[in-house]
């Protein structure tokens, strides 16, 4: 049994990484863009007069690190080689280790950096859950949107979650009706990521069936000037800017080519890549809590009390730091460990022509959920002490700790809250088999 990395993967990290101090941190220290990073940040970034959304200055600066990763060869890694991506046989390893080095790194880590902002989910290792939707479900026509969406031309929305409903989303109020030609679509979906630079909003909506079935979601492509579509609000959030809209639609009518997948079979787009996500997600955490803990260690070291005493005598600093430190070294091992096993599922599904992603939800949900939901709560865990041992300047802005903060702890709601995920490993544990619908969320 062997717990190192794969070669071919620590090779990657190091020309990554080579790759960041050579082209991505110098464009984050040129002119005065280090404002967008700094206790500057969340002013500098946000357009305040503007409803709050991101200024086009800081996303122009996130475009032109993503056109240099792209044109080095990392931003496209984890996509099919179709589409320029490398289809590596250990994906899921590979972009578990690439998150957590991202958000560990002592000089750029923390999700906080050009390299790799979590705040927008960007990386200079990009994340497709929108292409591989399109690309395993998409028409031709639909597929022929991906290379527009790698040049920026084409953005889409997922529009899940509505004002009332969230894991609740076989529940959803948003309905279409087949009409002539097509669908109206009415309703509306709230945490519209992106919703300010889209093309498209990809909306799920009942056509049939009853409340509480998973059967009876259809998946729509709607374009963002369809008549009846309107965002009514960009909701404010705990780390600025927003671009999470409310959007109604109100007898929005849409083709029958928007359709993406089959018609009543639409949830089952929504969890192509969820596992994918989520075992990322605790990756960037798992790694933002030990970015934070080797600061605290740091700052302990480093600060003379009493006469000349160091902080880190004080078992009050250690104990807590240890506690800490241990678990991000058990649930590191956990979180490669699930990468492996969604690897090895996932190739055992293709060689036998079943979709992988059915397959790691029925044999791996509860351990990737064991990751998530630990990772996350874990992280603002290692934030909130990493404040505590900096004390007045942890609580500042001119330190990370906050940024980090308020940002990871979205994470213990989003991509399934951490309620539901304990949900799914009580099943596993417990041995009882929960509903239909409630499998399918």
């Amino acid at each position: 049994m062997n717990f190192d990395l794969p070669p071919d993967v620590t090779r990657f990290l190091e020309s990554l990484d080579s790759f960041i101090n050579a082209e991505i941190l110098p464009l984050q220290h040129a002119d005065d863009n280090d404002r967008f990073f700094d206790h500057r940040r969340e002013f500098a970034r946000t357009d305040w007069g503007n409803g709050g959304l991101p200024k086009p200055e800081w996303e122009d600066l996130l475009t032109k690190a993503r056109t240099l990763a792209d044109k080095a060869g990392f931003y496209r890694f984890a996509l099919p080689s179709i589409y320029g991506g490398q289809s590596h046989p250990q994906t899921n390893l590979c972009m578990a280790a690439i998150r957590y080095y991202l958000a560990s790194h002592p000089t750029y880590g923390g999700g906080l950096g050009l390299a790799n902002d979590l705040q927008n989910e960007h990386s200079v290792v990009g994340n497709f859950p929108d292409i591989l939707m399109i690309h395993h479900f998409g028409s031709e026509e639909q597929r022929r949107l991906i290379p527009l969406r790698l040049e920026g031309k084409f953005r889409a929305t997922f529009g899940l979650t509505e004002p009332g409903h969230g894991s609740d989303a076989t529940f959803m109020e948003t309905v279409a009706r087949r009409v002539p030609g097509g669908f109206e679509i009415s309703g509306s979906k709230k945490w519209q990521t992106g919703a300010h630079a889209c093309t498209h909003f990809i909306i799920f909506a009942r056509t049939s069936g009853k409340e509480g079935s998973g059967r009876g979601i259809t998946a729509f492509l709607v374009p963002r000037e369809t008549q009846g579509v309107r965002v009514v609000s960009y909701e404010w959030t705990m780390n600025m800017p927003t671009d999470h809209a409310t959007v109604v639609l109100d007898g929005a009518f849409v083709a029958e080519e928007a359709v993406l997948g089959a018609v009543d079979e639409g949830l089952a787009i929504a969890q192509t890549f969820v596992h994918e996500n989520r075992l990322r997600q605790a990756a960037s955490s798992c790694g933002a809590a030990r970015f934070c803990l080797d600061r605290s260690v740091e700052r302990a070291k480093s600060r003379r009390i009493w006469g000349g005493k160091s902080l880190s005598e004080n078992q009050a600093i250690q104990f807590p730091v240890v506690e800490l430190a241990t678990q991000v070294e058990m649930l590191r091992l956990l979180i490669l460990k699930t990468g492996v096993d969604m690897d090895r599922v996932a190739g055992e599904a293709e060689r036998e022509g079943k979709r992988p992603w059915v397959e790691i939800e029925r044999q791996l949900s509860h351990q990737v959920a064991m990751c998530n939901f630990w990772a996350n709560r874990l992280v603002c865990q290692a934030a909130d002490r990493a404040i505590q041992i900096h004390g007045g300047d942890g609580y500042s802005r001119h330190y990370p700790f906050e940024h980090i903060y308020r940002h990871f702890r979205r994470y213990r709601i989003t991509e399934g809250s951490e309620e539901i995920q304990v949900r799914k490993i009580a099943g596993f544990l417990f041995g009882f088999r929960e509903s239909d619908r409630q499998q399918k969320l």
